[in-house]
């Protein structure tokens, strides 16, 4: 069976001859790359910056962002912390410092999702940020381990919370500072398409609503109840739980190849509305990192001519690229009706951005 011929579109878009391409060595070939790395393929005066490097970088953003934020507020309750001996504070401070440090290992991923794909690793290094996504479940599970194993010692061996009011502005400052973190994340996140730093901003959340709970148990000391403060230290731990759970399901998820159902939808429409193109016979989209991977077989009429088909192939590559958010790569492959095997001549439009 003769192999099926590849399709590679140049950077600035189709030449209106026919889709020619260039043959550069030297300079020019270095050149060539180099322009492609910042400016991906795109029509006429559509072109714009690669957005791969745009949400990577908007991803490093927010996550130096957030350890400034988180870092200073962490520092400012662990003091707190000191004078206090507030248990339920000490959990909220754990929380923050595990969610600041959590910006490391997805800012690892980050910079390694820019680096090109090799002969080893032929789709690049964009599953980096989903095992980033691993690291952040196992810091917030560790997180709240610590945090239920302090409280119910409190429980056992009560101790008096001292310096209530700072625990209380402690309280105010950690509920604002990762209120702040979590929706700069979460957006971010949603806009990247980044499953990482949607958990990451969720964890933040979580910490939010647990700083509320440190000022409740602050309120129940100055009332004379000695157990609030361990009381809400277990509250704490539970709210942690469930952020947990929503969290893990989202990277298994992520790793398990899921997309969401209503992208496939609108990739097959796409497909559809396309000039010669029949039928949709298979469809498949992925996630690598915060990009999607997608391939298509569609079915044309058999009695096309190797170019003809050529053609539809390229216009349902261009159709799946414009109708998909972050959708980076297309491969199309062309089935002649009629037949349920693969033929010979199929053709295949490939796209890199």
């Amino acid at each position: 069976m003769n192999a099926a011929p590849q399709h590679h579109h140049t950077p600035a878009g189709h030449h209106a001859s026919g889709h020619g391409h260039e043959h550069r060595t030297g300079w020019a070939a270095a050149r060539h790359r180099l322009a492609h790395l910042v400016v991906p393929h795109g029509h006429e005066s559509a072109d714009k910056v690669d957005p791969a490097m745009e949400t990577s970088a908007a991803g490093m953003r927010t996550l130096w962002i957030s350890l400034t934020v988180l870092g200073l507020t962490t520092a400012f309750q662990a003091i707190v912390v000191a004078l206090s001996g507030s248990v339920a504070l000490l959990g909220d401070t754990v929380h923050n410092a595990a969610d600041a440090l959590t910006a490391l290992p997805l800012a690892v991923a980050f910079v390694l999702g820019r680096r090109a794909a090799t002969r080893r690793f032929t789709y690049g290094f964009g599953r980096a940020e989903d095992l980033a996504g691993i690291v952040i479940v196992v810091v917030i599970a560790a997180s709240s381990v610590l945090a239920a194993v302090t409280a119910i010692d409190r429980l056992t061996a009560p101790r008096q919370v001292s310096h209530l009011p700072a625990v209380a502005v402690a309280a105010v400052i950690g509920f604002a500072g990762n209120e702040w973190v979590a929706r700069n994340r979460i957006r971010t996140g949603r806009r990247i398409g980044s499953a990482a730093l949607v958990a990451d901003g969720l964890h933040a959340r979580t910490d939010g609503f647990a700083s509320l709970a440190v000022l409740l148990g602050a309120g129940g000391a100055a009332l004379g109840w000695r157990l609030a403060d361990p009381v809400m230290g277990l509250v704490i731990t539970a709210g942690i739980a469930f952020v947990l759970k929503d969290a893990a399901r989202e990277v298994f998820r992520r790793l398990m190849d899921a997309v969401d159902p209503a992208l496939v939808d609108a990739a097959e429409a796409a497909l559809r509305r396309v000039a010669g193109v029949e039928d949709v016979a298979e469809l498949r989209t992925r996630w690598i990192g915060h990009r999607l991977r997608a391939e298509a077989t569609v079915v044309i009429d058999g009695s096309l001519s190797l170019h003809a088909a050529h053609r539809i192939a390229v216009e349902a590559e261009h159709a799946l690229l414009h109708a998909v958010p972050r959708l980076t790569a297309a491969l199309i492959h062309v089935d002649p009706a009629g037949t349920g095997r693969e033929d010979p001549h199929a053709v295949l439009a490939h796209h890199r951005a």
